[in-house]
Protein backbone atom coordinates (compact mmCIF):
# COMPACT_ATOMS: atom_id res chain seq x y z
CA UNK A 1 0.00 0.00 0.00
CA UNK A 2 1.43 3.39 -0.97
CA UNK A 3 1.28 6.37 1.30
CA UNK A 4 -0.53 9.43 -0.12
CA UNK A 5 0.99 12.92 0.01
CA UNK A 6 -1.57 13.88 2.68
CA UNK A 7 -0.60 10.91 4.83
CA UNK A 8 3.12 11.61 4.38
CA UNK A 9 2.71 15.29 5.29
CA UNK A 10 0.70 14.60 8.45
CA UNK A 11 1.71 11.06 9.32
CA UNK A 12 2.88 11.93 12.85
CA UNK A 13 -0.52 13.32 13.90
CA UNK A 14 -2.99 11.63 11.54
CA UNK A 15 -6.12 10.62 13.46
CA UNK A 16 -5.04 12.55 16.58
CA UNK A 17 -6.28 15.75 18.19
CA UNK A 18 -3.57 18.41 17.95
CA UNK A 19 -3.19 22.12 18.61
CA UNK A 20 -2.21 23.53 15.20
CA UNK A 21 -0.10 26.31 16.75
CA UNK A 22 2.03 23.64 18.43
CA UNK A 23 2.91 22.05 15.07
CA UNK A 24 5.46 24.76 14.27
CA UNK A 25 7.91 26.91 16.24
CA UNK A 26 9.04 30.48 15.71
CA UNK A 27 12.59 31.06 14.51
CA UNK A 28 14.36 34.42 14.82
CA UNK A 29 14.28 36.54 11.64
CA UNK A 30 12.59 33.73 9.70
CA UNK A 31 9.43 32.38 8.14
CA UNK A 32 8.92 28.69 8.86
CA UNK A 33 6.33 26.45 7.21
CA UNK A 34 5.07 22.91 7.58
CA UNK A 35 2.70 21.25 5.12
CA UNK A 36 0.19 19.12 7.00
CA UNK A 37 -1.90 17.97 4.03
CA UNK A 38 -1.27 17.92 0.31
CA UNK A 39 -3.49 16.42 -2.36
CA UNK A 40 -4.28 17.10 -6.00
CA UNK A 41 -7.12 19.32 -4.69
CA UNK A 42 -4.99 21.62 -2.53
CA UNK A 43 -2.79 22.06 0.51
CA UNK A 44 -2.99 22.93 4.19
CA UNK A 45 0.17 24.55 5.54
CA UNK A 46 1.03 25.97 8.97
CA UNK A 47 3.37 28.99 9.05
CA UNK A 48 5.27 30.84 11.78
CA UNK A 49 6.53 34.36 10.96
CA UNK A 50 8.90 36.31 13.18
CA UNK A 51 8.06 40.00 13.69
CA UNK A 52 8.93 42.07 10.63
CA UNK A 53 8.93 39.06 8.30
CA UNK A 54 6.44 38.58 5.48
CA UNK A 55 5.65 37.49 1.97
CA UNK A 56 6.06 40.03 -0.80
CA UNK A 57 3.19 40.83 -3.13
CA UNK A 58 2.27 37.98 -5.43
CA UNK A 59 -0.76 36.28 -6.96
CA UNK A 60 -2.00 32.71 -6.80
CA UNK A 61 -4.45 31.06 -9.18
CA UNK A 62 -6.75 29.87 -6.36
CA UNK A 63 -8.54 31.37 -3.37
CA UNK A 64 -6.56 31.00 -0.16
CA UNK A 65 -7.94 31.07 3.37
CA UNK A 66 -5.66 32.43 6.11
CA UNK A 67 -6.61 31.59 9.70
CA UNK A 68 -4.41 33.31 12.29
CA UNK A 69 -3.57 31.08 15.25
CA UNK A 70 -1.35 33.45 17.25
CA UNK A 71 -0.24 37.09 16.97
CA UNK A 72 -1.20 39.62 14.32
CA UNK A 73 -0.55 40.08 10.59
CA UNK A 74 -1.30 42.74 8.02
CA UNK A 75 -2.71 41.12 4.90
CA UNK A 76 -2.84 43.41 1.88
CA UNK A 77 -5.18 42.40 -0.94
CA UNK A 78 -5.23 44.55 -4.09
CA UNK A 79 -3.56 47.43 -2.17
CA UNK A 80 -6.11 47.28 0.69
CA UNK A 81 -4.57 46.44 4.09
CA UNK A 82 -6.39 44.25 6.64
CA UNK A 83 -5.26 43.57 10.22
CA UNK A 84 -5.94 39.95 11.15
CA UNK A 85 -5.45 38.72 14.73
CA UNK A 86 -5.48 35.37 16.52
CA UNK A 87 -8.81 33.60 16.02
CA UNK A 88 -9.65 35.58 12.87
CA UNK A 89 -9.48 34.63 9.21
CA UNK A 90 -9.48 36.23 5.78
CA UNK A 91 -9.89 34.80 2.29
CA UNK A 92 -7.49 36.05 -0.35
CA UNK A 93 -9.18 35.82 -3.77
CA UNK A 94 -7.41 33.97 -6.54
CA UNK A 95 -5.61 36.07 -9.15
CA UNK A 96 -5.65 39.15 -6.88
CA UNK A 97 -2.28 40.54 -5.70
CA UNK A 98 -1.70 39.99 -2.00
CA UNK A 99 1.09 40.27 0.57
CA UNK A 100 1.59 39.48 4.27
CA UNK A 101 3.60 41.39 6.88
CA UNK A 102 4.03 40.34 10.51
CA UNK A 103 2.88 43.18 12.79
CA UNK A 104 4.14 40.92 15.58
CA UNK A 105 5.16 37.28 15.60
CA UNK A 106 2.27 35.28 14.23
CA UNK A 107 1.26 31.78 13.25
CA UNK A 108 -1.30 30.95 10.59
CA UNK A 109 -2.90 28.12 8.72
CA UNK A 110 -3.08 28.56 4.96
CA UNK A 111 -5.69 26.50 3.13
CA UNK A 112 -5.51 26.51 -0.67
CA UNK A 113 -8.12 24.60 -2.67
CA UNK A 114 -7.92 24.14 -6.42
Amino acid sequence: MTETNAEAAGADFMGKVVNMADLIAYQDASVVSRTIAKTDSGTITVFAFDQGQGLSEHTAPFDALVHVLDGEVEVTISNEPHRVSAGEMIVMPGNEPHALSAVERFKMVLVMLK
